[in-house]
């Protein structure tokens, strides 16, 4: 394997810890545009081929998470298509920093892509902007890093349509007026309060004033401890009417606590869900309606926009077109921002079409 000069010295001086997972033979680095940022002067080929045999890692925020480990795999049968070499990696918690040190590994590695799906928007920023001096290209995905650390972003749906679709729920859940509460991920996590602060906007229009947000908890995207705070929020709120859980993991532990104890029937449960994980609280009647994109479809089109940013058909600016192999074209938006597509809502009538 041949090693690009900048890239070396940028490994060489980084002082990284390697977590001794074996690198793999990939493409020359000789070839790279280097790395695409606020500064970078770098211009996109839109007729560039596609390189074979690029390093493509995905580091999700946490390992062993229903969610997260369909997304990858939607990843690695892109990169399969793309003919490249996938790596997955992560920890198995989502605190702030536990993805540091596996970015560090991967600059080692020489990866030329690393996708993320950032656990905490600014601690895996200098890991990440060294990677990028590197000239790895960063692909952040389902939960965004800060925009100046990664070239793309990709985005479930509009954080705007997802709030949206969250708050509208929970109104008809609530029948239009009550008590509401949100079990989220943990309180760092950027995609959870981002959508968050959509459905507190939402509630302060007039078609949503007879509802109240009365508590937004954190349950570590920990089943346990979604499980307990899902039992603490209606032991606390015995008016609540609503738990909305924009994570997969919050949702089902919360729809597990109610649909075995007294407030089935009493306590709605919606949220982003999974339907395979959700389909037994839907059809025991639990769950009425849910939302959620199709996770595999992220982790593709991030494969894919990252072979496109290592090949040089794209630098991330406003206004590129790249294709997707299944999904087609898309355009990059405003900050690098390449949007999936808007949200499914999942109900006992068609729950039984998905199976992921």
């Amino acid at each position: 394997m041949r090693i690009h000069t900048t890239r070396a010295l940028a490994v060489a001086t980084a002082s990284l810890l390697t977590l001794g997972i074996a690198a793999c033979g990939g493409t020359s680095k000789g070839d790279d545009n280097g790395a695409a940022g606020p500064a970078s002067t770098a211009t996109a080929d839109p007729n560039a081929a596609i390189k074979e045999g690029l390093k493509i890692a995905f580091l999700p925020k946490q390992l062993n998470n229903p969610y997260s480990d369909v997304l990858a795999g939607g990843g690695e049968v892109a990169v399969g298509e793309l003919k490249g070499e996938y790596k997955l990696v992560g920890p198995n918690d989502a605190a702030a920093s536990s993805q540091v040190s596996y970015i560090n590994t991967l600059i080692q590695q020489q990866q030329d892509v690393i996708g993320i799906a950032a656990n905490d928007p600014n601690a895996v920023c200098p890991s990440l902007q060294q990677a990028r001096q590197a000239g790895i290209k960063i692909v952040s995905f389902d939960s965004d890093a800060s925009k100046d650390c990664r070239d793309v972003f990709i985005n479930q749906a509009t954080t705007q349509g997802i709030g949206e679709s969250l708050a509208k729920m929970a109104n008809e859940l609530a029948g239009g007026e009550g008590e509401i509460a949100i079990l989220s991920a943990t309180p760092n996590a950027t995609n959870q309060n981002a959508w968050i602060k959509v459905v507190e906007e939402e509630l302060k229009k007039p078609e949503y004033s007879k509802l109240k947000l009365v508590k937004t908890v954190y349950g570590n995207d920990e089943d346990q401890k979604s499980f307990q705070e899902a039992q603490g929020l209606l032991q606390s709120y015995p008016n609540l009417k609503v738990i909305v859980s924009p994570t997969t993991v919050g949702i089902a532990a919360a729809a597990r606590y109610v649909s075995s104890s007294n407030y089935k029937g009493k306590v709605a449960i919606t949220g982003l869900g999974l339907p395979n994980q959700m389909r037994e609280y839907v059809k025991d009647g639990t769950v009425a309606k849910f939302a959620l994109w199709v996770p595999s479809d992220i982790g593709y089109l991030a494969a894919y926009a990252g072979a496109a940013l290592a090949s040089g058909r794209i630098t991330g600016a406003e206004g590129e077109k790249f294709t997707a192999g299944k999904l087609g074209e898309y355009t990059i938006a405003k900050d690098g921002e390449i949007v999936l597509g808007p949200p499914t809502e999942f109900t006992a009538q068609n729950i039984d079409q998905f199976d992921f």
